[in-house]
Protein backbone atom coordinates (compact mmCIF):
# COMPACT_ATOMS: atom_id res chain seq x y z
CA UNK A 1 0.00 0.00 0.00
CA UNK A 2 3.09 2.44 0.82
CA UNK A 3 4.53 1.75 -3.03
CA UNK A 4 1.17 2.85 -4.10
CA UNK A 5 0.70 5.83 -2.01
CA UNK A 6 4.33 7.04 -3.27
CA UNK A 7 3.71 6.45 -6.66
CA UNK A 8 0.77 8.76 -6.55
CA UNK A 9 2.21 11.24 -4.61
CA UNK A 10 5.23 11.64 -7.26
CA UNK A 11 2.46 11.22 -10.26
CA UNK A 12 0.04 13.97 -8.97
CA UNK A 13 3.01 16.19 -7.93
CA UNK A 14 4.26 15.38 -11.47
CA UNK A 15 0.74 16.53 -13.06
CA UNK A 16 -0.06 19.41 -10.13
CA UNK A 17 3.52 20.96 -11.14
CA UNK A 18 3.13 21.12 -14.96
CA UNK A 19 -0.21 22.07 -15.17
CA UNK A 20 0.44 25.55 -16.73
CA UNK A 21 -2.43 26.88 -17.84
CA UNK A 22 -5.01 25.16 -16.06
CA UNK A 23 -6.43 21.94 -16.04
CA UNK A 24 -7.21 21.09 -19.78
CA UNK A 25 -3.31 21.54 -20.35
CA UNK A 26 -2.55 18.28 -18.18
CA UNK A 27 -5.24 15.86 -19.97
CA UNK A 28 -2.45 14.37 -22.32
CA UNK A 29 -0.04 14.14 -19.51
CA UNK A 30 -3.09 12.38 -17.17
CA UNK A 31 -3.46 10.23 -19.93
CA UNK A 32 0.74 9.36 -20.57
CA UNK A 33 0.68 8.64 -17.22
CA UNK A 34 -2.21 6.82 -16.02
CA UNK A 35 -3.30 5.16 -18.87
CA UNK A 36 0.10 4.53 -21.18
CA UNK A 37 2.53 4.15 -18.54
CA UNK A 38 1.11 2.79 -15.32
CA UNK A 39 -1.83 1.32 -16.60
CA UNK A 40 -3.84 2.78 -13.56
CA UNK A 41 -7.11 3.61 -16.33
CA UNK A 42 -7.92 2.19 -19.21
CA UNK A 43 -8.72 4.91 -22.24
CA UNK A 44 -12.64 4.51 -21.28
CA UNK A 45 -12.25 4.88 -17.52
CA UNK A 46 -9.28 8.23 -18.20
CA UNK A 47 -12.18 9.39 -20.86
CA UNK A 48 -15.17 8.70 -17.76
CA UNK A 49 -13.34 10.39 -15.00
CA UNK A 50 -12.10 13.32 -17.26
CA UNK A 51 -15.89 14.05 -18.33
CA UNK A 52 -16.82 13.14 -14.40
CA UNK A 53 -14.26 15.64 -13.41
CA UNK A 54 -15.68 18.58 -16.18
CA UNK A 55 -19.27 17.99 -14.74
CA UNK A 56 -18.08 17.97 -11.03
CA UNK A 57 -17.50 21.31 -9.26
CA UNK A 58 -13.48 22.38 -9.18
CA UNK A 59 -10.68 21.75 -10.95
CA UNK A 60 -10.42 18.83 -13.52
CA UNK A 61 -6.90 18.37 -11.76
CA UNK A 62 -8.33 17.90 -8.51
CA UNK A 63 -11.16 16.23 -9.57
CA UNK A 64 -9.14 13.59 -11.43
CA UNK A 65 -6.77 13.10 -8.67
CA UNK A 66 -9.01 12.48 -6.24
CA UNK A 67 -10.97 9.78 -8.50
CA UNK A 68 -7.86 8.21 -9.47
CA UNK A 69 -6.53 8.35 -6.17
CA UNK A 70 -9.92 6.18 -4.91
CA UNK A 71 -9.62 4.05 -7.58
CA UNK A 72 -6.01 2.96 -7.16
CA UNK A 73 -5.86 3.24 -2.72
CA UNK A 74 -8.89 3.98 -1.61
CA UNK A 75 -9.20 6.81 0.83
CA UNK A 76 -5.53 7.50 1.70
CA UNK A 77 -4.81 7.69 -2.00
CA UNK A 78 -7.59 10.11 -2.73
CA UNK A 79 -5.51 12.29 0.12
CA UNK A 80 -2.44 11.73 -0.91
CA UNK A 81 -3.09 12.29 -4.61
CA UNK A 82 -5.58 15.39 -4.49
CA UNK A 83 -3.02 16.83 -1.75
CA UNK A 84 0.16 16.19 -4.45
CA UNK A 85 -1.77 17.71 -7.14
CA UNK A 86 -2.09 20.89 -5.57
CA UNK A 87 0.60 21.17 -3.40
CA UNK A 88 3.46 22.46 -5.90
CA UNK A 89 0.61 24.57 -7.46
CA UNK A 90 0.08 26.83 -4.23
CA UNK A 91 4.70 26.76 -3.87
CA UNK A 92 4.76 27.77 -7.89
CA UNK A 93 1.96 30.23 -7.97
CA UNK A 94 3.33 32.11 -4.71
CA UNK A 95 6.75 32.03 -5.64
CA UNK A 96 5.47 33.08 -9.64
CA UNK A 97 3.71 35.95 -7.89
CA UNK A 98 6.57 37.79 -5.56
CA UNK A 99 8.77 37.22 -9.38
CA UNK A 100 6.70 38.82 -11.23
CA UNK A 101 5.89 41.57 -9.23
CA UNK A 102 9.59 42.44 -9.29
CA UNK A 103 9.93 41.67 -13.14
CA UNK A 104 6.47 42.55 -14.88
CA UNK A 105 8.32 45.28 -16.95
CA UNK A 106 10.47 42.74 -18.42
CA UNK A 107 10.72 41.70 -22.37
CA UNK A 108 11.79 38.59 -21.49
CA UNK A 109 9.21 37.46 -19.27
CA UNK A 110 6.30 38.88 -21.61
CA UNK A 111 7.83 36.32 -24.12
CA UNK A 112 8.10 33.45 -22.08
CA UNK A 113 4.40 33.86 -21.30
CA UNK A 114 3.47 34.25 -24.88
CA UNK A 115 5.40 30.70 -25.49
CA UNK A 116 3.55 29.06 -22.39
CA UNK A 117 0.45 30.02 -24.11
CA UNK A 118 1.06 28.52 -27.27
CA UNK A 119 2.48 25.26 -25.75
CA UNK A 120 -0.91 25.67 -23.50
CA UNK A 121 -2.95 25.68 -26.62
CA UNK A 122 -1.20 22.96 -28.43
CA UNK A 123 -1.57 20.82 -25.26
CA UNK A 124 -5.30 21.70 -24.73
CA UNK A 125 -6.40 20.98 -28.78
CA UNK A 126 -4.37 17.32 -28.65
CA UNK A 127 -6.45 16.57 -25.85
CA UNK A 128 -9.91 17.46 -26.86
CA UNK A 129 -8.88 15.64 -30.39
CA UNK A 130 -7.97 12.54 -28.35
CA UNK A 131 -11.13 13.19 -26.23
CA UNK A 132 -13.18 13.69 -29.27
CA UNK A 133 -11.87 10.55 -31.37
CA UNK A 134 -12.77 8.14 -28.30
CA UNK A 135 -16.35 9.57 -28.21
CA UNK A 136 -17.21 9.22 -32.09
CA UNK A 137 -15.01 6.03 -32.99
CA UNK A 138 -14.60 4.59 -29.68
CA UNK A 139 -10.85 4.76 -30.44
CA UNK A 140 -8.07 7.30 -29.24
CA UNK A 141 -6.40 7.55 -33.00
CA UNK A 142 -7.77 8.79 -36.36
CA UNK A 143 -9.50 6.04 -38.35
CA UNK A 144 -10.96 5.93 -41.84
CA UNK A 145 -13.23 3.14 -41.15
CA UNK A 146 -16.55 5.68 -41.35
CA UNK A 147 -18.64 2.77 -40.05
CA UNK A 148 -16.73 3.29 -36.93
CA UNK A 149 -18.27 6.84 -36.77
CA UNK A 150 -20.79 7.29 -33.87
CA UNK A 151 -23.39 9.70 -35.22
CA UNK A 152 -25.43 10.22 -32.68
CA UNK A 153 -22.27 11.51 -30.25
CA UNK A 154 -21.18 13.43 -33.70
CA UNK A 155 -24.82 14.87 -33.23
CA UNK A 156 -24.70 15.48 -29.82
CA UNK A 157 -21.61 17.20 -29.79
CA UNK A 158 -21.86 19.78 -33.00
CA UNK A 159 -25.06 20.47 -31.25
CA UNK A 160 -23.10 21.40 -27.96
CA UNK A 161 -20.87 23.51 -29.87
CA UNK A 162 -23.87 25.42 -31.76
CA UNK A 163 -25.45 25.73 -28.19
CA UNK A 164 -22.33 27.07 -26.54
CA UNK A 165 -20.53 29.03 -29.39
CA UNK A 166 -23.43 31.10 -31.07
CA UNK A 167 -26.37 31.08 -28.83
CA UNK A 168 -23.80 31.31 -25.67
CA UNK A 169 -26.46 28.61 -23.34
CA UNK A 170 -25.55 27.26 -19.94
CA UNK A 171 -23.06 24.58 -20.15
CA UNK A 172 -24.93 22.84 -16.92
CA UNK A 173 -28.10 23.17 -19.67
CA UNK A 174 -26.01 21.38 -22.44
CA UNK A 175 -24.88 18.66 -20.41
CA UNK A 176 -28.38 18.00 -18.66
CA UNK A 177 -29.46 18.01 -22.54
CA UNK A 178 -26.97 15.79 -23.81
CA UNK A 179 -27.25 13.52 -20.89
CA UNK A 180 -30.85 12.94 -22.05
CA UNK A 181 -30.21 12.98 -25.31
CA UNK A 182 -27.77 9.84 -24.14
CA UNK A 183 -30.58 8.06 -22.23
CA UNK A 184 -32.89 8.21 -25.35
CA UNK A 185 -30.61 7.28 -28.23
CA UNK A 186 -28.34 4.85 -26.11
Amino acid sequence: MAEKLWELAINFWQIGSFSIGGGYTIIALIEELLVNQYHWLTMKEYTDIIVISQMTPGPLAINASSFVGLKIAGIPGAVVATFSSIISGVVIASSAYRFFCCHRNSEVIMAVLRGLKAVATGLIGAAGAGILLLALTGQNTLSRNVAAVDYYALLIAAASMLLLRRYKTNPVWIMALSAAAGILIY
